[in-house]
């Protein structure tokens, strides 16, 4: 069976890109409609070529779209991402987890 193409939803992900960065060039204040829509257009076209990407490659991306429900309160911490959602997150191999002279072996 051949392959299908994830092009058009790269395609797509570029598109929402451009929106996204034109609505928040012309932002009118913090809860812009119109960057909150290409706000939540960028992370659906995201997905979609991430899931579009995987089908054909069987590879994805090494980003993830943040859910909201893992933010925190500015008012709270300094830090973007809720600490205890942080083992949840992908953040690449530790020091320990990777070995440069294990993997000639």
């Amino acid at each position: 069976m051949p392959m299908s193409d994830p092009r058009p939803a790269l395609n797509q992900l570029i598109a929402a890109f451009e929106r996204h960065l034109e609505a928040s060039a012309q932002r009118r204040g913090e809860d812009d409609p119109t960057v909150v829509a290409a706000y939540e257009d960028l992370a659906d076209a995201f997905e979609a070529y991430d899931d579009a990407l995987h089908d054909a490659t069987g590879e994805m991306t090494p980003l993830v779209v943040v859910d909201e429900q893992f933010m925190v309160d500015d008012d709270e911490d300094d830090d973007d991402y809720d600490d205890d959602e942080d083992e949840q997150s992908y953040s690449g191999l530790d020091d320990e987890e990777y070995d440069a002279d294990d993997s000639r072996r």
